[in-house]
């Protein structure tokens, strides 16, 4: 019965809390294609060997949204295991400096209020980033 003793891959992924002028934070909905469909989540994207989170959040930011974003604070590190895989999750505070998003892989991007973050369906791995933000961290 070793066979429970499977190895979980842990990828290490980034993910920007991006606010407006407004203090509002984007949030992108997971497409049906993608893993986790309907939930949603900050922005971002695995990271590649020898990128730094910073760049990895400028890069796939680029790529998803169309938009350049700078990036600031770490906000969270976040390890979640989903059933087939561990995610190491860092989210950061970012804002679009040039661009404005939209949604090339996403079912839909908002721009939603804290206040109102706890109104969607989070991915699991991103609520601990939503909690810290209703708290005002």
């Amino acid at each position: 019965m070793r066979g429970r003793d499977v190895v979980k891959k842990t990828v290490r992924v980034v993910g920007a809390v991006i606010y407006n002028e407004q203090n509002e934070i984007l949030c992108a909905l997971r497409s049906p294609e993608m893993s986790l469909p309907n939930f949603w989540e900050f922005p971002g994207g695995k990271m590649e060997e020898g990128e730094n989170p910073e760049e990895t959040l400028v890069r796939e930011i680029h790529e998803e949204l169309g938009c350049t974003i700078e990036v600031y604070e770490k906000m969270k590190e976040v390890h979640h295991e989903y059933p087939n895989i561990i995610v190491h999750l860092l989210t950061y505070k970012a804002k679009i400096v040039e661009g404005e998003p939209k949604a090339k892989e996403h079912a839909e991007l908002k721009w939603v209020p804290i206040r109102n973050l706890h109104s969607l369906e989070w991915a699991p791995a991103d609520i601990p980033t939503v909690e810290a933000l209703l708290k005002g961290v």
